[in-house]
């Protein structure tokens, strides 16, 4: 089996004649709906129809080409050809923001928009992105200032975001006499023996003394950009910016941070439990999170993994079980961590293909292998999307984690009834409470953090150790006294990609949202069984064309009702409590 992925579908290299094509392509596309939008006078109907089909052309010539140098980059973080060519695609669809802004100002100018949308298939495709387009024009500058910013951001929150990067890819980590790398360093937090563990948290702490000053600098940039944008386009502040990009009420993130906050004491319940059978008398210290148990110790190789996940699925649909086969067979998965490879794991859509291709940082543990199975159902989720408008892939942050976690619950949960050793069965309980911890505590530390770090960044600049404050602060008001107050974890806002980025804010309780609603649906397909399934595939379609609230009234879930993140909360307090019962055993 492959050990790295393939892009060679895409392209051979940077110089493959299609590649070169491609970008020949690309500049005409841009010229031309340059010139387009000069002028947009007419029938609506017919600008509409043109912006689409252009924009339609644009958009999967650009991904196809900053997919392949971006993918490229994340195993290479040195790869200097596909950072010149991602710089240089920027600064090619920097040329965008004018005309694209001249377009959303035209869109917005249309009296009724919704009797235009009605006269024409194509445009009725395209109603919730004409829609949003619309919404979008009263948080959109002219158009040479939506071009000055554009041209700013490549040297602005994007540069910073490659240093963060960059920095967290190529530090040097020193570890019993050897360097390694902080990726390889972090996976030994899964290590079964104890000292590794212990050892390699402290060689990570250490590890951020050489690259904290950098990071602070990228983060408090980045963070003060946003600020000024969101002035700029009238947005209250950032929090309410990613809540319009996600397409989601108020009142829902209110119901599922409220219901969240009135269950943390049962989290810290669990993780006391695991300390007592750890040997710690006050809290997990940070370095045991992610201790594995005894009876969860296996090791598995890449085809271990396949056949697990392969077998797993066939019990739910038969069209993800063979998506998950070809993504091990066909090369989609780049599986193990090595110097300049970014950390962590992720899923990037390949749109032209209908494919995707995983990234993952795999060391052969059972959580590898969730990670793994994380990944593959965002793919599935892509899948579901292939034959939506290019236009009509853009899934909001609540709900793109749903078919992901989904996928790990399902996962889990029949690896755990399917063993009947009592320590076997702890220990998968505890490896899927140990998931739900961190998109429960870890999670609402980091959207603690994260919101400290807004309310703060325009009163000054917050240096390293103000950050370590602020992440020590809000990691004790998650966590509560289920981990050791004297290991916690400073550094955890410099090793998080999610904080650095310009254009996207608050991707932290998306995860939460995911795991939660993805519980909630696993319910209701136990309730309902195979009749489920087509409605999770038309659920997961519709992502692309609705709002978060809409998307869930698929299955007939109200996200503005406390009660139902309540239920997909209990959910796993039950098996806290199980876990905690067989802990006396």
């Amino acid at each position: 089996m492959n050990k790295e992925w393939s892009l060679e579908r895409l392209y051979k290299g940077y110089d493959d004649p299609k590649f070169a094509a491609d970008e020949a392509k690309l500049d005409s596309l841009i010229a031309e709906m340059t010139e387009f939008a000069k002028d947009l006078s007419g029938d609506p109907v017919t600008v509409l129809r043109k912006s689409i089909e252009l924009s339609q052309e644009l958009e999967l010539v650009a991904m196809d080409l900053y997919s392949f140098a971006s993918l490229q980059m994340s195993t290479n973080t040195s790869d200097v050809a596909s950072a010149a060519a991602s710089g240089r695609f920027a600064q090619k669809l920097s040329a965008l923001a004018a005309p694209r802004t001249a377009l959303v100002k035209y869109i917005a100018s249309i009296e009724d928009l919704d009797a235009v949308i009605q006269q024409d298939e194509l445009l009725r495709e395209h109603e919730f992105y004409l829609n949003n387009i619309k919404e979008e024009a009263a948080h959109t500058l002219s158009p040479e200032v939506e071009q000055v910013i554009s041209l700013y951001e490549i040297t602005g929150s994007d540069a910073w975001s490659d240093l963060q990067g960059f920095l967290t890819s190529t530090v040097p980590v020193e570890y019993k006499g050897e360097t390694t790398t902080l990726s390889d360093i972090r996976n030994k937090a899964y290590d079964p023996d104890p000292e590794v563990r212990r050892t390699a948290y402290e060689a990570e702490l250490k590890a951020y003394d050489r690259i904290k000053d950098g990071i602070a600098y990228s983060l408090n940039s980045i963070k003060l950009e946003v600020i000024n944008h969101c002035k700029l386009r009238g947005y209250e502040s950032p929090l309410a910016e990613t809540l319009n990009d996600s397409h989601m009420k108020k009142e829902t993130l209110d119901a599922l941070l409220g219901a969240m906050e009135e269950y943390l004491p049962k989290f810290w319940e669990y993780m006391k439990a695991k300390a007592k059978l750890l040997g710690h008398e006050n809290g997990l210290p940070f370095y045991d999170l992610f201790a594995p148990l005894e009876g969860n110790d296996d090791v598995y190789t890449t085809e271990d993994a396949k056949d697990y996940l392969v077998k797993l699925f066939s019990g739910f649909d038969r069209e993800e079980t063979e998506m998950i086969a070809r993504a091990f067979d066909e090369a989609w998965i780049d599986f193990y961590p090595h110097e300049g490879k970014v950390g962590g794991a992720f899923c990037a859509p390949l749109t032209s293909l209908k494919e995707s291709r995983v990234l993952t940082n795999f060391g052969g543990t059972l959580g590898d292998v969730i990670t793994l199975a994380h990944e593959l159902g965002h793919a599935f989720h892509n899948h579901c999307l292939r034959d939506n408008s290019v236009l009509n892939l853009d899934v909001s942050m609540p709900v793109a984690e749903t078919a992901s976690t989904f996928n790990e619950v399902v996962a889990m949960n029949a690896a755990i009834a399917a063993e009947k050793d009592p320590k076997a069965r702890r220990a998968l309980i505890e490896s899927q409470l140990m998931d739900a911890n961190q998109i429960i505590c870890d999670i609402y530390s980091r959207y603690l953090f994260e919101k400290s770090v807004f309310d703060n960044r325009e009163d000054g600049f917050m240096f390293a150790d103000r950050l370590c404050e602020l992440m020590i602060d809000a990691q004790k008001k998650a966590y509560g006294d289920g981990l050791d107050p004297e290991f916690l974890h400073p550094y955890m806002w410099a090793c998080k990609s999610h904080y650095y980025s310009g254009g996207l804010s608050y991707y932290n309780w998306p995860y939460a949202f995911g795991g939660l609603f993805a519980r909630g649906l696993y319910a209701k397909y136990l309730h309902d069984g195979e009749s489920f399934v087509p409605l999770y595939k038309k659920l997961l379609k519709a992502t692309g064309t609705t709002t978060v609230e809409g998307a869930a009234l698929v299955a007939g879930i109200d996200l503005t009702d406390k009660e139902f993140w309540r239920a997909s909360l209990q959910i796993l307090a039950d098996e806290i409590d199980e876990f905690i019962e067989l802990c006396k055993e």
